[in-house]
């Protein structure tokens, strides 16, 4: 991790606000946060406190209220919407918590989607989709539609869809959510390792041990960073997450 590099994200005084009078809901207020190459953050909070607004900004899936979000120095609220597309498949890779695996493709073709949107070759674009599901040792499921998968083989294959290609940012919502212990340890392992190549991550996590695989914690309430840590032990982290879970928030 290098702090003298320019971050890969930087969410400069970001507020997310949904509605209008009285429904009014401030997702986010004034979230200035940086996330360098090589750098893993795990984001926590009660539920509610805008841990998934937080993502869905980051990624360019959503626009902030006030604030600009950077990806790699390129302000996001400034690009037509087909730019704003392509800044999101060429740099950023999304773990969504549903998926968002198309029923119709087959794990391999899921993978390699991205990559051939950018002009890949379709043969070169299974290759590296191969090697991805290898890298999560799921080479097995190739071949098979989502529909015949478990929810945790899903999951795998939507993670491996985000890594594929030279992703500078890797954005993950509960990624291991819908996994086992084991093989939730075995996908923190692969996030971590491709930070340690360079990459950025941010990752939303209710688990301190999960948190623990990061360099950095946020915690967000109401939709304000009330507290980030460095990487510490996770008992440690435990009491910490325990104590703002008892806090509720307003936001999504």
């Amino acid at each position: 991790m290098s702090q003298t590099e320019a971050p890969v994200l930087h969410l400069e005084q970001v507020s997310r606000v949904h509605g209008q009078g009285a429904a009014q809901v401030h997702a986010l207020r004034s979230v200035d946060l940086r996330v360098h190459p090589g750098e893993l953050v795990a984001v926590m909070g009660p539920s509610g406190s805008g841990k998934s607004t937080l993502l869905t900004l980051a990624g360019g899936l959503d626009s902030p209220t006030d604030g600009r979000v950077l990806v790699e120095g390129i302000a996001l609220g400034g690009l037509t919407r087909k730019k704003q597309a392509e800044v999101r498949r060429r740099a950023v890779g999304y773990v969504f918590q549903d998926y968002n695996l198309i029923p119709a493709l087959t794990a391999a073709e899921n993978i390699a989607l991205p990559r051939e949107l950018d002009g890949v070759s379709a043969r070169a674009a299974r290759r590296e989709a191969l090697a991805a599901l290898e890298e999560l040792g799921i080479d097995e499921l190739a071949d098979r539609f989502p529909d015949d998968m478990s929810g945790g083989q899903q999951q795998r294959v939507a993670i491996a869809r985000a890594l594929i290609g030279d992703r500078r940012l890797v954005l993950a919502d509960e990624p291991t959510g819908a996994l086992d212990s084991t093989t939730g340890e075995t996908v923190l392992a692969v996030l971590r390792a491709r930070c340690d190549a360079g990459a950025a991550a941010m990752m939303v996590t209710h688990e301190a041990r999960h948190a623990a695989w990061a360099d950095r914690v946020v915690f967000l309430r109401d939709g304000r960073l009330v507290d980030e840590t460095a990487q510490q032990d996770a008992a440690t982290l435990l009491v910490t997450a325990a104590t703002n879970s008892v806090k509720g928030g307003d936001g999504r």
